[in-house]
This record gives structure tokens, sequence and C-alpha cells, in this order.
């Protein structure tokens, strides 16, 4: 036996005790370390940010027992069928039974009423070839030769409905150029079509500086970015939105630059709502950090260290206070009201990140907290601004379906020519009341065939007051 320090121990003892703790401390490491693969393997590299494409593994949706599938939700308005009335209907088709005796017995049939059945149907159409003659007359005085011209744009083969239903078609409901041929029964070349997008390309372009000009001076706005091949390369689809405003642009870098270019270098006015993509922090405008993706990682903690209860806690309690701030947005309280809570959800959050914490996952939530307080509660001085990107990625979501579909652009023509057009028909779509897309864009069209020089950005339909 030895002493040390006025007492004693077994140096054997000593040795197994330190072994031991070095086997806990492996033993740790390893259940951490299967864990965290495990949650790869359900999850994807991204945790619960991982894009569905990317998921190895997705699961059936679970159906609770008692809960009926369908219908409105408890409280909310049904939009189920509704019979029409005769007065009611654009058309009207009488089924008439002929037989007069019944097949069966051949027994004489009796008059018996009618039943009416609401059906809604559409009649299939293909493109149709006509012919335009334009009749013309001579002014002997004048020496000039007046004729009626086609309501179509100069030495365009498609007529403007159709050229309207195919920009439609394949900016806003993704289809791709080959479906849009085999639906008009291929009576279209996907030659043609392509440069037919590209000239409407030209005739809006002059629009589009106009519409980034009003971006910049909206009060709140949304940014985010996807990715989008083009010609094979990896590439990004950026989008800048607001309530009236969409604007596209696709690109083959997710450099800051490009922010740069819609923003502009000047300090504007508003709110940028965005997640913590580092490519924003040039732009000279106020921002607010998406509370959706914050709480995408609170929740990650959650799962990662499901046996540490301090862990538990934090996201218990945290998760639920960033879940509130977002559902605020919406929530139809009085500015009164709306302050008030704000102000005190505020508060809350801000003691759960001044609370001390061992644990190195909430000291890395704490801290995103602390360094970016100015980027963080937008939302509690205007309620104009919500605390989550939500709008913005829900407006990304059908490029990244297209994405999927397409596999991006052919040419760098082909991505400035997406970028024009989808900025033209989502801002055009944000600003419509009584009309759908289709008809708006072949008015336009109209408008332009009417009068070459008309300028693009005078076409777009007025903003709501």
């Amino acid at each position: 036996m030895k002493k040390i320090y006025g007492g004693s121990y077994c140096r054997g003892c000593f040795e197994k005790q330190l072994r031991i703790d070095r086997l806990e401390e492996e033993n740790a490491s390893l259940k951490h370390k299967l864990k965290y693969q495990e949650r790869i393997k359900q999850e994807g590299y991204f945790g619960s940010s991982t894009p569905s494409s990317k998921k190895p593994f997705k699961e059936n949706t679970k159906v609770e027992e008692g809960v009926k599938n369908g219908g409105a939700q408890k409280g909310h308005k049904g939009y189920g069928r509704t019979a029409i009335s005769k007065t009611q209907a654009e058309d009207i088709e009488h089924h008439i039974v002929d037989e007069t005796k019944c097949p069966e017995c051949h027994t004489p049939l009796e008059e018996k009423g009618s039943d009416e059945r609401t059906i809604l149907d559409i009649e299939i159409k293909k493109p149709r070839k006509t012919l335009h003659v334009s009749h013309k007359k001579y002014c002997p005085k004048c020496k000039k030769i007046i004729k009626k011209k086609p309501l179509v744009l100069p030495k365009s083969y498609y007529g403007n409905n159709l050229l309207a239903r195919m920009a439609v078609m394949h900016y806003v409901r993704g289809i791709t150029l080959g479906n849009i041929v085999k639906i008009f029964g291929n009576e279209i070349g996907i030659g043609s079509l392509v440069e037919s997008f590209h000239r409407l390309a030209r005739l809006f372009k002059g629009a589009i500086p106009k519409i980034i000009k009003e971006y910049r001076e909206e009060p709140v706005r949304g940014a985010d970015e996807t990715g989008w091949r083009n010609d094979g390369k990896n590439g990004y689809c950026w989008l800048f939105r607001s309530k009236y405003i969409s604007i596209f642009q696709f690109r083959g870098s997710r450099a800051g630059a490009i922010a740069l270019e819609v923003l502009g270098k000047i300090k504007l006015v508003g709110i940028l709502v965005i997640d913590r993509f580092k490519g924003y922090n040039r732009v000279r405008c106020k921002i607010q950090y998406c509370y959706a993706h914050l709480l995408r990682e609170v929740k990650d903690l959650g799962k990662e260290f499901s046996d540490v209860e301090e862990a538990q806690l934090f996201v218990e309690i945290f998760g639920k206070l960033l879940a509130e701030a977002i559902q605020l947005h919406s929530s139809g309280l009085s500015n009164k009201k709306y302050y008030k809570k704000a102000r005190k959800i505020k508060r809350e959050i801000q003691k759960v990140i001044d609370a001390p914490s061992q644990h190195l996952g909430i000291q890395h939530i704490q801290n995103i907290f602390r360094k970016n307080e100015d980027k963080l509660y937008q939302w509690v001085k205007d309620r104009r601004v919500p605390a989550d990107n939500n709008a913005t990625e829900r407006e990304i979501r059908p490029t990244v379906i297209a994405r999927k579909v397409s596999f991006g652009s052919q040419s760098k023509k082909g991505a400035e020519t997406r970028s024009i057009m989808m900025t033209i028909l989502y801002t055009a779509m944000k600003r419509l009341k009584d009309k759908t897309i289709e008809e708006w864009f072949k008015e336009a069209l109209d408008e332009i065939a009417l009068n070459p020089q008309k300028k693009p950005y005078t076409l777009l339909p007025s903003r709501p007051p």
C-alpha cells in the first residue's frame, strides 16, 4: 500500500477504475455514433431538413384510429360538390329511354319522372389549323392599302391562345416540352416550341428591371434558393418574392453576388426573410431568420439525444416557443394583442437562451440567438413580418418538382428564358382576381400583336390596393 496526501490506495484497483472509466466513455461514444447512424439511415444526412428525394427510407403515412380521412377540418368551411339548378347549368343533356317495353318480360313501360345529376366535363380540343384571309382596301387619294391583320404575333405560326396555354403548361404547371408535344397530338415541334418561348422572353425582358426595382421597395421580402442543373452542370434557382412579386433567377452559382444583383448595393427599407445562408450577408437591409429552420434543428437535437434529460427539456420548452412565434403571424389578433403576445414570447425565448447549459448541442442553438439577436426579432416589431420563410419555400416547391421531371435547363439561353417567363407569369398570377393566368397572358399577347411597341411592364396586372 502507498499513501498519497495522507490516504492510501491499491494500485491494481486504481488501474481497474481507470480502465472502467475509459470503457464507459468508449461505450457512450459508440452508442452516440450508433444512434447517429440510425438517424442518418432513417432521415438522411441533413436530418429533418433532408429533401424528400434524398431520404433513404420513407414511412407510410400513419392513419390514426377513429380519425376520418378527407373533408374539412373541424370548424372550417367545407368545399364539397354542390348540385346546380337548370338555370345555373351551361348545358342540359336529356337521356331518353327509347324502349317502350321491358327488355326482360316485355311489359309496357310507364313514365316514372327523371333524376338529375351534376357533371363537370370539358371538351377535348386539339390545335386547329386556321387560314386567315386579310381583305384589303385601297385609298386612291393617299395611295395606301388598308387591311386588317389577324390578332397574332408577327410571323408567328402559333396563335396567341396556343402560346399562352403552352407557356403556362411548361413554366407554371411544370409539364415537360415532350409531354406538351404529345398532349397536342404531335402537331407542334419541340424546336419551334423552344424558339417560341425564347421569343416570348425577348418580348417581356424589358419588364424585369422595373419588377426588380419594385421588389426593392417592398416592406417585407422573402428569398430562397434550390438546386437547378443547367446544360448538365450543377446550378441554382433563386427566388425573390413578396406578396405581389416573384423574381426567378436560374444561375450556375450560389454566390452572394446574385442576391446583390436583385437587391442592389444601396441600403433598403423593409425586411428580408431568409434562412441562415451567408450569401445574403452583403445585402444592406434588415434581416429576419426563419424560425422553421431553427425549429427543425431543435427537433433534430431531441432525436439525437433522446436519452439526455437536459436536451429533452430544452427541446420541449424552446420548440414550443418557436412554434408559437411561427403561428402568431396568422393568428388574426388585433394589433394590441399581437404585439403584447409577441413581446411575451420574445421574453420567454430570451430566458431560455440566457439560461446556463452544460450540453454542447443546446449551447450551439443558444449561441445562434446570442450572436444574431438583430436578425431574430423583426416579427416582434412589425406584424407584417412572419417568423418563418415558409411562403417562399412553398412557392419554390413547384420548381423543385419540375427539376425532378425535366432535369433542368439545356442551355444558358434556356435558363434565361425560364427566369423571364416564370418571373412574368408568377408575378401576374399574384395580382389577378377575375381571370386565369392563361386568359391574362393571351390578352397581353393580343396587346403586343396590336401594338408591337407596347411597354411589357404596362401589360402586368395592377397591384391590388
